[in-house]
């Protein structure tokens, strides 16, 4: 039977509840409203009558004394064949116009990481169809990478276009986690993903910006309970996007705020290490499939010290880090090959070629790094033979390594191409052996395969 209790106060999403001869245990979901529309999730037990909850929905028109429902069991996400296609909230309810799904369970967003003895300790690239990080930064397959960059450089483009290229290319389904985003990348993103015709293999969750902090800070898990039904019921691999992680953190430290918690450095949560652990240790390559994660990271002004930006480095396999000035060159996806890094990207992982030949790219990209302020200083003619060579092949290597995306291809007018491993591969080994050197730059500039160079093809 459900117990009742009342409200004492409410200010801003922290709601304060006394029931009788009661007490909800902590992460219970507690109801109230007129039609109970209005969903707190107990955080802190203050005496052995009341607790302190944070509402997950907006607190428009409590009262004190108003009645609360407590559920007895933690906010649920649905789960099943049924979600995949569909848009859903934080607590499971369908935001795509379209009536709930009805065949689906109903699990706990709050769930325990696999354990150490279900995890795989076989390791393998996950291809994505992108030169540049296929190349230099190669992904693993139920790892976890992080897309680092600050506001307006291309981290949603590329989680997008990876999504594209995932389900076209790759069996499985994707799992989009919105977190405090904008509402218009939601729409733009479902409406893409319908004319792509790949909605069948895809289910998207939201919590948006200007939803409350509780929606934004639980989003992830109901996200997570998702893909963690399709890994381990239906052994399919999952590709989970988040997008982005950053607004996690940002959320659990308004919770903390709201809910009285001291602040630690820079005005985060003392427990923002915890927090995150409990979302990314969930994602994880077991015996049965994997969940393999991309995820977008704000970085705050650029900074890399910030505690957000540290906490997340630590978690992941690959760090993938746009660059504001190579974006500003139009040289897109704006990946910067020197401050990116996987682990993926070492002999026994990769085949020795590929690894050799990302050895000499970075050796050759960072050499024409060193040379840019003496060419800035003095011009490219007081290079030496040897170093003007370098700079060339840099160049053109930077220019190869861009690519023109399918979901950006009404922008730019420029058909969006998947280019496999081998491909690319092919085209580097080439530059680097000066194949191209009589070739214009621009002839290089957003191709897929390397033989468009010469055909002009775009």
């Amino acid at each position: 039977m459900n117990e009742f209790g009342k409200i004492v106060s409410a200010w801003g999403s922290v709601v304060e509840v006394r029931f009788e001869n009661h007490l909800p245990s902590i992460y219970s979901l507690l109801k109230t409203g007129e039609n109970n529309e209005i969903l707190i999730e107990v955080l802190v037990q203050i005496d052995k009558n009341s607790i302190r909850g944070i509402a997950l929905t907006p607190t428009q028109g409590l009262f004190r004394g108003q009645r609360v429902e407590d559920t007895g069991s933690p906010l649920k996400a649905p789960v099943g064949r049924e979600i995949l296609s569909r848009m859903f909230d934080v607590s499971g309810n369908a935001i795509d116009r379209q009536p709930n799904p009805e065949n689906v369970q109903w699990r706990s967003i709050h769930q325990d990481p696999p354990s150490l003895e279900r995890h795989s300790t076989h390791s393998e690239v996950f291809e994505t169809g992108i030169k540049v990080i296929d190349i230099l930064l190669p992904l693993e397959r139920g790892g976890k990478a992080g897309l680092f960059g600050g506001a307006g450089v291309g981290k949603t483009v590329l989680l997008t276009e990876m999504i594209h290229n995932m389900i076209g290319h790759q069996q499985g389904v994707s799992i989009f986690c919105g977190i405090g985003e904008r509402c218009r990348e939601a729409e733009e993103l479902y409406r893409e993903m319908k004319e792509a015709g790949v909605l069948d293999k895809m289910t998207m969750v939201f919590g948006q910006m200007n939803e409350p902090p509780g929606s934004r800070f639980r989003v992830g898990h109901a996200a997570l309970t998702m893909a963690e039904y399709f890994r381990d019921d239906e052994g399919s691999d999952v590709l989970l996007l988040i997008d982005n992680i950053f607004r996690f953190i940002q959320a659990g430290a308004e919770v903390a705020g709201t809910m009285g918690q001291m602040p630690s450095r820079l005005g985060y949560q003392s427990t923002l290490g915890t927090e995150l652990s409990q979302l990314e240790e969930r994602i994880a390559n077991t015996d049965t499939a994997a969940i393999t994660s991309i995820q977008a990271v704000y970085v705050p002004a650029d900074d890399f010290t910030d505690p957000a930006a540290v906490h997340t480095f630590s978690h992941l396999s690959a760090s993938i880090v746009l660059s504001r000035k190579r974006a500003g060159e139009g040289l897109y996806p704006a990946i910067d090959p020197l401050l990116s890094n996987s682990k993926m990207a070492t002999p026994g992982k990769i085949s020795d070629r590929h690894y050799s030949l990302a050895q000499e790219i970075r050796r050759t990209l960072a050499q024409y790094s060193e040379l840019k302020d003496i060419i800035a200083m003095l011009g490219l003619e007081q290079l030496s033979q040897e170093d003007r060579n370098v700079v060339a092949r840099a160049r053109r290597l930077e220019r190869f390594l861009t690519q023109p995306f399918s979901v950006t291809e009404q922008f730019s007018g420029i058909k969006g191409k998947f280019v496999s491993l081998e491909d690319g591969l092919n085209g580097c080994e080439r530059i680097l052996n000066d194949e191209f050197k009589d070739y214009p730059e621009n002839a290089l500039y957003m191709i897929g395969k390397i033989d468009e160079a010469k055909t002009g093809v775009k």
